[in-house]
């Protein structure tokens, strides 16, 4: 009777082991897909910055670009409605962008 309850004691601790292990691994894979995200965020603002920079009529405006997971909010001020709809343009061809939120206020 001892040895019976030994070994569904020792059982169990390897069980439990084995679950506390996968959720382990599960957790840093998700940390992993985190900073894929991030550094992806991070090339989707920086080539969106370097279209604009690139366009002779947005180089001189100041925009400011966020991107969390593929979704990029816009701010800042415009001279006109049809440069605003060249930046969402230039915005929905870049790779990754997945939602734009253009708040740009016309000014002109």
């Amino acid at each position: 009777m001892k040895n019976i309850k030994l070994l569904a004691l020792v059982l169990s601790a390897a069980v439990l082991a084995g679950c506390a292990g996968m959720k382990q691994s599960g957790a840093g894979s998700s940390a992993s897909q985190q900073s894929s995200s991030a550094t992806d965020d991070t090339a989707i603002v920086s080539k969106i910055k370097s279209g604009l920079a690139a366009d002779a009529d947005l180089k001189d405006t100041k925009i400011d670009v966020t991107s969390a997971q593929g979704a990029v909010r816009l701010k800042g001020e415009i001279k006109s409605l049809a440069l605003r709809r060249k930046v969402d343009a230039i915005v929905k061809d870049v790779p990754g962008v997945k939602s734009v939120d253009n708040q740009l206020i016309v000014t002109g």
